[in-house]
């Protein structure tokens, strides 16, 4: 391996151009002849020579806009840890002349993304980390930004029929075949299953809710598990909610296990402490305060967590190293499926390395 730290001028020297060629090509900057650059590129390959991003970042005088259009969140929500591994990020790059900024829609609301979707457009930037919900408006936006020769990046959910540079997430088809795992582990061939989400049918709103439910059900048919699944459409409104389950659990005592495909298990574990009942296994995703505390009670057995930091982090980093530094970007990074029970949630620590 060849360790020799090369300079600009041994470069030159070597492609029979002057430094200043050498200095254009590496910052890919200003016009330089093809026979000049397949020069220096071939010298530069021979030597595989690795330069100083840092310094390059450094050195460049242009200055970057990025947007982030994700949903809002309040303190300790999911949304709210996306947001945090993002300002990470955001302060590592503050060096390199890019600023961010931020635009907001509401989960629930089509009309909001519609909103926030034309608001994003209104304005001139470098590159965009979108955070999709629903899908035709997610493609309206993108296509929009393809047409503009605007990249973007997504974390959370990838959406097919795309040029996005990156994903940054979970495998949500895989996490929710691993949910089935998990339940089957227990012994699940004969059991009543309550599977509980906030939207129905094909045409769901929740992109990634649904592709968790598909590969649940992938399990189910791989296997060939004989099992009464129960699908109960929650709202988002608590004193709604709780009805709905009164009237489920009334009707169907023979339930043993369930599984919640979004973020809000505590709104069934709640309940089910509140009226001292319990199901033999209860799944959930994230580790929002207080699913964690329902975990360690007891009330729910397992908490299937995505990294939504490290997501925020790495979605951030993709555009920086494309945009900023020109280099290649893988087109997925999947974050680890993280199981946490009660046994192992106080040592679990979110990390930022990619």
């Amino acid at each position: 391996m060849n360790d020799k730290q090369y300079t600009i001028k041994d470069i030159a020297r070597m492609a029979n151009v002057s430094t200043g060629t050498v200095d254009r090509v590496l910052h890919q900057r200003g016009e330089v002849s093809e026979s000049s650059r397949q020069k220096v590129e071939k010298i530069l390959k021979e030597i595989n020579y690795q330069p100083n991003m840092y310094a390059i970042g450094l050195a460049r005088k242009k200055k970057y806009n990025f947007v982030c259009f994700i949903p809002q969140y309040t303190p300790h929500d999911y949304w709210h840890s996306v947001a945090l591994g993002i300002e990470r990020a955001v302060e590592e790059i503050r060096p390199f002349n890019v600023s961010f900024d931020y635009i907001y829609y509401d989960h629930s609301d089509r009309e909001s993304f519609v909103a926030a979707g034309k608001q994003l457009l209104s304005k001139n930037f470098d590159a965009v980390l979108i955070a999709p919900n629903y899908t035709e408006e997610t493609l309206a936006v993108t296509q929009a930004l393809q047409e503009r020769g605007i990249p973007y990046a997504f974390i959370d959910v990838n959406v097919d029929g795309t040029e996005a540079l990156s994903y940054i997430g979970q495998d949500s088809f895989r996490s929710g075949y691993i949910a089935a795992r998990i339940l089957d582990d227990s012994g699940m061939d004969g059991q009543d299953i309550a599977l509980f989400h906030t939207e129905s049918g094909l045409n769901s709103l929740e992109i990634q809710m649904q592709r968790r439910l598909q590969g649940f059900k992938a399990y189910l048919e791989e296997k060939e598990l004989h099992v009464h699944l129960h699908e109960i459409v929650l709202t988002r409104n608590k004193e709604e909610d709780e009805s709905i389950l009164a009237d489920f659990l009334q009707r169907c005592p023979q339930v043993t296990c369930g599984v919640v495909f979004n973020s809000r298990v505590y709104r069934i574990g709640e309940y089910l402490m509140q009226h001292n009942l319990n199901l033999k296994r209860l799944i959930g995703y994230d580790l929002l305060p207080r699913n964690v505390e329902l975990l360690k009670s007891g009330v729910v057995n397992y908490l299937i967590g995505q990294r939504p930091g490290l997501q925020g982090y790495g979605g951030v980093k993709v555009l920086v190293d494309k945009v900023v530094f020109k280099r290649d970007v893988a087109p997925r990074r999947y974050m680890p499926v993280d199981i946490l029970m009660k046994e192992n949630i106080d040592y679990y620590v979110e990390s930022y390395n990619l």
